[in-house]
């Protein structure tokens, strides 16, 4: 129960450590509390939450790497909760994608003089045009490929990532604002950088990707039977034909390897299942011609048996770059991994792969921590395959990028920009996301689509966002849900083997129970016991020591001030915030501490589980339950125009 509000100072750096869900998110998202309020069964508040922050929340419902789950401190318990299906079952009732989507009235800001230009309608231009439609400037959406989306609608597979779900998204972006979508408009072609500045937008935003699969420089990689993983996916994706064998091997350890070789086996099954000469059966037929045609074999034997499809990658298993649960589900659907093997050269007969010759890998990194791997002699050993296709990594492409537009790339064929603005070397020019870094998380692009639409912001018209506010919720008899500490993490149901065809979404989702047993494991790391006392009423500690015999983590303890060493940094970090301080030090001058006596109370925050019994125990209430939450202050009203972006845009 909430009591009350309170104004009070509270160390920023204490807060974020203290709330790792929130600060492993780019977007800013506050996990937990969406996470807290599906547990009381309150879905609609917790969608609020989940999408407010966040304009890409369906599809990062389905395929976020979630950095939040990575930081969840239940991980060091027992196992980190379900955060991404957890949003996920929101989105699915609450989102533009469900059947009732629930519309969040969300303040606009007055309309804006300075026209904004985006390239690429991919997490970075979606997420930046969205926050700029909402500050009210007029956004123009240039997109190279005839859907939106960038590599979400081209270089995901649909059985991830469904493609309703990203048009839904996409459509509830384009009406945040005055945002305008033009398809097959590329860069370069259409137009440059330094043209959309003559055309009168007042900033342009660089947001590209990286669609170029980067190349392999071993023999036999002009084979016929070799391919780009890239390629492979764009095509796929976009429902082109590409031929492919019966025994295919992708080279990569990463995400995108996953989707490839999961792709690729569909693919296999689809080619297999046809007979010579006819036309390629649909999705929904597949399972009924594998019946005919394979008396006894299950589906998932037929299209991912250990022939069909494997992967060959330079790291062991536990190294690996992507994402444990897309290794497992590979592993799953019966794609075989070669694991700590690197590719030799590719084998052929009349112009066609036959085979791919591997070495057992020494190590990837040398001992200055740069990649250079190296390799046994003498450990050869071929894999039979007849389709090679490389996921090895990915690059942007900028050949669009002219000397006239003045953006400077690095060496490594990088956009170079400020790391805090990503502003780029050109006045006015925006660039984040793979472009920018290399590939990354699609809620890394999305955190750097939220930051440029500040940074344009604050460069066109002068004004600085203010820094969120903190703010405390004094909570009343604050209790966690009975035997949290044992309930065990629930499964993300998935579809059976024998139903995965084609483009069939593969993971089902949480129901309404499995979603709020799950969300009950939350630790609530928002709450904090707070040791400070009713000041009103002059209450204080009177050392009963109740709360560290009560305690069950023993993250209490009464220590004699003796014990304790004051290093000469501390007593100076002390000195230069006395106010910071006043309430733990209880007026205590720095200049004492070491010298008198008396006791302190420690308390470690890592084991704390939020359960409340200390608060409840203390007979003087000096202990009290604290939420903390971040508040976005409103925007100032009064801008000042800013000279120079006014003379850009005005050329």
């Amino acid at each position: 129960m909430l009591n009350r509000f309170r104004d009070k100072k509270v160390d920023r750096a204490w807060l974020d450590s203290n709330f790792p869900c929130m600060m492993a998110c780019p977007a800013g998202t506050n996990a937990g509390r969406y996470v807290a309020l599906i547990a009381e069964g309150r879905f609609e508040e917790a969608y609020r939450y989940a999408r407010d922050p966040n304009p890409m929340a369906s599809i990062c419902g389905r395929v976020c790497a979630h950095p939040c789950e990575t930081a969840c401190r239940r991980g060091a318990v027992d196992k980190p909760i379900q955060i991404r299906a957890l949003k996920r079952l929101l989105t699915e009732r609450y989102g533009p994608e469900s059947r009732h989507p629930l519309r969040i009235d969300r303040p606009r800001g007055a309309p804006q003089p300075h026209r904004i230009a985006v390239v690429g309608s991919g997490p970075v231009g979606l997420s930046a045009a969205h926050d700029l439609g909402l500050m009210g400037y007029p956004v123009t959406i240039f997109e190279a490929a005839p859907v939106a989306g960038g590599m979400l609608k081209l270089g995901i597979p649909e059985y991830r990532l469904p493609r309703s779900v990203v048009e839904a998204q996409v459509r509830e972006i384009l009406e945040a604002g005055d945002i305008t979508l033009k398809l097959n408009h590329a860069a370069g072609r259409n137009f440059t950088i330094a043209e959309l500045r003559r055309q009168g937008f007042a900033a342009v935003v660089i947001a590209v990707g990286a669609h170029r699969s980067r190349d392999l420089s071993i023999p036999g990689v002009d084979l016929d039977g070799v391919h780009k993983g890239i390629e492979f996916l764009l095509n796929a994706n976009l429902g082109y034909r590409f031929t492919i064998g019966q025994k295919v091997v992708v080279i990569g350890g990463g995400n995108v390897a996953m989707d490839v070789a999961r792709s690729a086996a569909r693919e296999v099954l689809r080619q297999h299942a046809a007979a010579p000469g006819e036309a390629v059966p649909s999705d929904e037929n597949l399972a009924a011609v594998a019946a005919h045609e394979m008396v006894d074999v299950s589906l998932s034997a037929l299209r991912l048996g250990a022939r069909a499809v494997s992967i060959v990658c330079l790291e062991k298993r536990h190294e690996m770059p992507a994402a444990l649960e897309e290794i497992e589900e590979a592993e799953t659907e019966g794609i075989v991994m070669h694991d700590g093997r690197g590719p030799h050269r590719v084998l052929g007969r009349d112009g066609k792969v036959i085979g791919l010759e591997t070495l057992n890998t020494k190590y990837v990194f040398d001992p200055t921590g740069r990649f250079n791997p190296a390799f046994y002699e003498n450990s050869e050993s071929v894999i039979d395959c007849d389709t090679v296709i490389l996921a090895i990594g990915q690059a942007p492409n900028l050949d669009f990028l002219t000397p006239e537009d003045g953006v400077r790339v690095s060496p490594r064929g990088l956009i170079v920009a400020d790391r805090e603005t990503l502003m780029t070397s050109a006045a006015g020019v925006f660039a984040g996301g793979d472009c920018v870094f290399g590939p990354r998380l699609i809620i890394d692009s999305v955190g750097d689509g939220k930051r440029i639409a500040t940074a344009i912001d604050e460069h066109l018209t002068g004004r600085r966002r203010p820094d969120p506010e903190i703010q405390v919720e004094v909570l009343d008899h604050h209790k966690m849900f009975s035997d949290f500490m044992n309930l065990e993490r629930e499964p993300v149901p998935m579809l059976p083997l024998d139903r995965r065809m084609g483009i069939t979404e593969v993971e089902i989702g949480f129901d309404e129970r499995a979603a709020m047993a799950e969300a009950r494991r939350c630790l609530r790391c928002w709450i904090n016991t707070v040791f400070e006392g009713n000041q009103p009423d002059g209450s204080q500690c009177i050392l009963c020591g109740g709360c560290v015999d009560i305690c069950p983590e023993e993250c209490l303890r009464l220590v004699p001030l003796s014990d304790i060493e004051f290093s000469p940094e501390v007593l100076e970090q002390v000195r230069q915030d006395e106010k910071l301080y006043h309430v733990e030090l209880d007026d205590v001058a720095a200049e004492e501490l070491g010298v008198i006596t008396g006791s302190a109370m420690l308390k470690d925050e890592t084991r704390c589980i939020r359960c409340g019994l200390c608060a409840e125990r203390c007979p003087v209430s000096v202990i009290t339950m604290e939420a903390y939450s971040l508040r976005e202050p409103e925007w100032q009203k009064t801008t000042k125009p800013n000279p120079a972006a006014a003379t850009l845009s005005s050329r």
